[in-house]
C-alpha cells in the first residue's frame, strides 16, 4: 500500500478554560421563553409538537452546565487520531484509525447534519480492530464536512455535495488508499453516491441508510410498507422540514441565533435528535446524553452553525437525476428515518444493490441509537459488497 503524502498534519483538539467558562456563563445567562401550551401532555410525539419542551430544555441545559466533561471527549478524539489536509484551499478535518489487520479495507465514514465526527467515535475501534478475528476489519476515515467541526468555513459558494465527493478521493489518496469503501446517511449518503456514481474507479463499493429514488417514480406495485414509507417521507418534506427550507435559502439569518445562543443552537439540533429516532419522548431513550451533547458543543466551540447550515444552501435538492451508481451497493433502511425509498425505486439508481435490509427498529442516527447494530450491519453489507463478483463484460 502506498504511503501516506506530507500533505496530512497531525491535529489536536483543545479548547481554552476562557471557552468552556464563556459557555457557562452563557448557559446561566440563559433567556428562556415561556412552555409550550401543549405542556401537560402525556409522554410521545404530541409532548413535542411545538418543538422542544421546556422542561427537557431546562434539564439539558442544567446537566450541560454542570456535569458535561468537554475534555473527556477532546481525549476519545485525540486517540482515535486526528489530522487535518488542505484541498481546494480548505482545510478539512478528519479522524483516521489504521487497522492492525493486513487484511484491512479502507473505509470512509461521511456524516450529514445536524450530526459530525460525533456520530462515529463509538463504533471506529470495533470497526478497525474487531474483536471476532473472522470480522472483516477497515482502515477507518472520518472527515469533518466543509464548514463542519474542524474543517475551515468555505468563503465562498461551491462546497458542494459534488465537489465534497472528489476531495474525499483526493483525502484518501494522500493516505495511501486508491480504492476504498464508503459508508454514510444524511448528507453523507449523498456524498456516498455521489462517490459510488461518479468515481468507480476508486470506490470499491458503498453501503448508506440513504438512497434516494428518482423523480415520478410509480407507485404502481408497491407493498403496503413501501406505501407508507412514500406518504411519511412526503409528509416529511410538506409538513417537517422547515429548518431544510431555511437553512436552504437563508442560512445566514439562522446562523447568527446558532453562533451567538447556546441554547438556541441546543434546541435547533435536539428537536431533530427527538424528532428522527426510534424513541416514544425522549431522544435520550436510546442516546447518550453525552454524545448528543459532544456533537452540540463541537458546533458551539468551533462557531460552525451558520457554516454548517450552508451545505442545504449549496446541494438541497441537487442531486443528479441522471447520476447512476454501478458499483455493488448495500442498503439499509431504518423504519423510523426520515427519508425512505422502495427498493424499486431505489434500484433505479444503485444498480448493483447486492444486500438490502429493513431493521425492525433504529432511526436517523444508528451509530448513535444502536452501535452494535449498526457495526454489524455495515460489517456484513460491506463484506457482501466486497465479495460482489465483478460486472460481466457486454
Amino acid at each position: 500500500m502506498p504511503r501516506p503524502t506530507s500533505d496530512v498534519q497531525a491535529f489536536e483538539a483543545h479548547a481554552t478554560d476562557a471557552e468552556l467558562d464563556d459557555l457557562r456563563a452563557r448557559l446561566a445567562a440563559a433567556r428562556l421563553p415561556e412552555a409550550e401550551t401543549v405542556r401537560g401532555a402525556a409522554p410521545g410525539p404530541r409532548r413535542w409538537a411545538q418543538g422542544v419542551p421546556l422542561d427537557d430544555l431546562v434539564d439539558v441545559v442544567h446537566y450541560w452546565r454542570t456535569a458535561y466533561d468537554w475534555r473527556a471527549f477532546e481525549a476519545r478524539l485525540d486517540r482515535i487520531g486526528q489530522f487535518r489536509t488542505t484541498i481546494d484551499g480548505l482545510g478539512i478535518h478528519f479522524l483516521h484509525r489504521r487497522s492492525a489487520r493486513a487484511d484491512a479495507t479502507p473505509l470512509i465514514l461521511t456524516h450529514g447534519w445536524p450530526g459530525s465526527i460525533a456520530e462515529f467515535v463509538d463504533v471506529v475501534d470495533e470497526l478497525a480492530d474487531p474483536d471476532d478475528a473472522d470480522a472483516p476489519a477497515f482502515h477507518v476515515v472520518v472527515p469533518s464536512l466543509p464548514g463542519f467541526g474542524y474543517s475551515d468555513k468555505p468563503d465562498a459558494t461551491g462546497w458542494g455535495t459534488e465537489k465534497i465527493a472528489a476531495a474525499w478521493v483526493e483525502l484518501m489518496g494522500r493516505l495511501g488508499y486508491d480504492k476504498f469503501a464508503a459508508h454514510g446517511g444524511d448528507w453523507g449518503g449523498n456524498i456516498t453516491t455521489v462517490l459510488g456514481g461518479r468515481f468507480p474507479a476508486h470506490v470499491l463499493g458503498i453501503h448508506s441508510t440513504f438512497a434516494e429514488g428518482l423523480p415520478g417514480a410509480p407507485t404502481d406495485g408497491l407493498t403496503a410498507v413501501e406505501r407508507r414509507w412514500t406518504e411519511e417521507t412526503r409528509d416529511f418534506w410538506r409538513h417537517r422540514a422547515a429548518y431544510a427550507k431555511q437553512q436552504a435559502t437563508r442560512p445566514q439569518t439562522i446562523g447568527y441565533a446558532l453562533v451567538d445562543s447556546p441554547v438556541g443552537l441546543l434546541a435547533w439540533i435536539l428537536d431533530k435528535f427527538a424528532e428522527w429516532s426510534d424513541t416514544e419522548d425522549s431522544p435520550f431513550e436510546t442516546m447518550s446524553r453525552d454524545r448528543v451533547l459532544d456533537d452540540v458543543t463541537l458546533y458551539w466551540l468551533t462557531r460552525t452553525g451558520a457554516s454548517a447550515a450552508r451545505i442545504y444552501y449549496e446541494s438541497h435538492d441537487s442531486l443528479d437525476p441522471g447520476l447512476r451508481v454501478d458499483v455493488p451497493s448495500a442498503i439499509t433502511m431504518y423504519p423510523r428515518d426520515v427519508e425512505k425509498y422502495p427498493r424499486a425505486w431505489a434500484q433505479e439508481r444503485y444498480r448493483r444493490i447486492v444486500r438490502w435490509r429493513e431493521p425492525e427498529s433504529g432511526g436517523h442516527f444508528p451509530s448513535l441509537e444502536m452501535p452494535e447494530y449498526f457495526v454489524r450491519d455495515l460489517r456484513e453489507g460491506l463484506a457482501a459488497v466486497l465479495a460482489a463478483p465483478a460486472p460481466r463484460a457486454e
